[in-house]
């Protein structure tokens, strides 16, 4: 059984090779593909996984997404992103370096 990762700030998230990040024209949503499962992605979801790419830190990520949305405070920005990458990482969706 694999160890599980603790996500950090300072990790820098991706997919793993097996699930693919797509808009899904049938449903009008942002998925995640892998073998046999779909997730569909709420459209905060999406904003962030669309910036999950292999190369910048979660703190990137947060930084990016608090300068797009302002009225939300940069903390809750940081611990929401954190519970959901968190989250995909524990079921094999997100792996980090």
């Amino acid at each position: 059984m694999n160890k599980l990762t603790k996500l950090e700030l300072s990790h820098i998230p991706k997919l793993p090779r097996h699930a693919k990040l797509r808009f899904d024209e049938a449903r009008k949503k942002w998925i995640i593909n892998a073998p046999e499962r779909v997730f569909e992605l709420d459209e905060i979801a999406a904003e962030v996984m669309q910036l999950v790419n292999g190369n910048i830190s979660i703190n990137s990520i947060v930084d990016s997404l608090h300068n797009k949305f302002k009225e939300a405070s940069r903390e809750q920005i940081s611990k929401d992103v954190i519970i959901m990458l968190q989250s995909l990482a524990d079921k094999g969706f997100i792996v980090s370096e």
